[in-house]
């Protein structure tokens, strides 16, 4: 089994709209990315990760997308995201520690990619956690998952 690695990190100004990678991010603790509309205190919702392998499948449906266009803050490699039991806990890089704390979401609106091919990865296969302790992040930093 590979590494577990980070591929990307994204962020927007906006919620309900894809995100662009940024080179690194700043991750606070009990809030999430800064400088990202999903960041809040009052939310359980913090950060969002989703594997690459996820975002293959819907490649291989004809799809061009790729890191930060589901709308999530990190984007991983070698690490099955969705398979996480709520509670898990992932350091990312050397100081970033996340605490799983939801996987897959409701989707309201129903987003460009499921009006273009009947389906979505985020809502199943999108994982959310709180931030424990924050650092800063970037593309080709190490995950290390603890149970």
């Amino acid at each position: 089994m590979k590494a577990a690695v980070l591929l990307a990190v994204c962020r927007s100004e906006e919620k309900g709209t894809r995100k662009r990678p940024v080179a690194s991010g700043l991750i606070r603790e009990g809030f999430g990315l800064v400088d990202d509309a999903h960041a809040d205190t009052a939310t359980h919702r913090q950060v969002s990760l989703l594997a690459q392998e996820s975002i293959e499948k819907m490649r291989q449906m004809g799809l061009e997308v790729g890191p930060g266009d589901f709308a999530e803050n990190l984007t991983t490699s070698g690490i099955d995201l969705p398979g996480l039991p709520v509670g898990t806990r992932l350091r990312v890089g050397g100081d970033v520690l996340l605490e799983v704390t939801q996987i897959g979401k409701e989707c309201h609106t129903r987003c460009a990619i499921f009006q273009q091919v009947g389906t979505c990865v985020m809502p199943l296969e999108g994982v959310f956690a709180r931030v424990i302790r924050g650092g800063r992040v970037r593309p080709g930093d190490a995950i290390e998952v603890s149970r």
